[in-house]
Order: structure tokens, then C-alpha cells, then sequence
């Protein structure tokens, strides 16, 4: 029938490129929890440990940040969720079923909170195993990681 002439496409122009464990451009960023709800620091500090925020994105690659998480203890919950919000695990055990409130927990381990949270938000596989890696959790404002010259970011004004 017709026979048009096709105009070839330079292909090389548009490809995407995926970024994977050594071209992931990895940093150190420093964020403090103090007074922040937990729900919204752990969703944002998830985000950065992804990777997400970046133009080279992957999702099955490790292209997120190292987070270092000041003052997590001192996260706030709104409402009266210290006292309703539980955690239910259980031993394996026929009964074995236990639970514990958000603030009994915050007295045994007042990072495990956080922790918990974050983990979460991350993928359920050997890559967020690997991503929950990148998480240090301290209490106070002190951290050892000065050598890795983390930049300090506002969590708030985080996208």
C-alpha cells in the first residue's frame, strides 16, 4: 500500500539510566527529632534512607542516604496514643501473644520507638535490611560520625 520512509530514532538519547551500588552518589545527613510527631519524621527519614528525593531513584537498589537521627527519644505522639498505641508480637508459642504501649516501650528503650516506626516504612526484603543499616539512632546531640562530615538538614522543610 503506502511505503513511507520511517526516520530512524536515535534511541542512545532517551534511555534511562538505572543507578545501582556504585554509581548511587551516597550521603551523610544529620536530622534532629526533638518535638517532631513520630509518624511524619519516620515517614520523611524512610524517604531519605530510599533514596526517593533523588533524580537517579532505583527501587531495587540501595541509592538512599546515610541518617543520623539526634535526640530520637524525644519524639512526640499526638493525642493519647502513649498510652493506646500497641505493639503486638507474639513468642511462637501456643499463647504466646504479648503487647506493649507505645510509652512502656519508650521506658525500656526510649529509641526503640522510632526504630520500629522507621523499619516499617521500609521494604520487607534483603533490601531493607540493607537500607535500616544506614539508620543511627542517639539519644542525646552528640554522634561519632563526624568523619564522614554529615550536612544537617531541616526535617521540616524536607519535601
Amino acid at each position: 500500500m503506502f511505503n513511507r520512509k520511517r526516520k530512524s530514532v536515535n534511541t542512545l538519547s532517551y534511555k534511562t539510566v538505572s543507578a545501582n551500588k556504585a554509581t548511587a552518589n551516597k550521603e551523610w545527613v544529620v536530622v534532629d527529632a526533638e518535638g517532631q510527631p513520630l509518624g511524619r519524621l519516620a515517614s520523611k527519614v524512610a524517604k531519605i534512607l530510599r533514596g526517593k528525593h533523588k533524580t537517579n531513584f532505583t527501587p531495587h537498589a540501595d541509592c538512599g542516604d546515610n541518617v543520623i537521627v539526634l535526640n530520637a527519644g524525644k519524639v512526640t505522639l499526638s493525642g493519647n496514643k502513649w498510652a493506646d498505641k500497641t505493639y503486638i508480637w507474639h513468642t511462637g508459642y501456643p499463647g504466646g501473644q504479648k503487647s506493649m504501649t507505645a510509652l512502656e516501650l519508650q521506658k525500656k528503650d526510649s529509641l526503640k520507638v522510632l526504630e520500629k516506626s522507621v523499619k516499617g516504612m521500609l521494604p520487607k526484603n534483603k533490601l531493607g535490611t540493607q537500607l535500616f543499616k544506614n539508620l543511627y539512632l542517639y539519644e542525646g546531640t552528640e554522634h561519632k560520625h563526624e568523619a564522614q562530615q554529615p550536612k544537617e538538614i531541616n526535617i521540616n522543610e524536607f519535601k
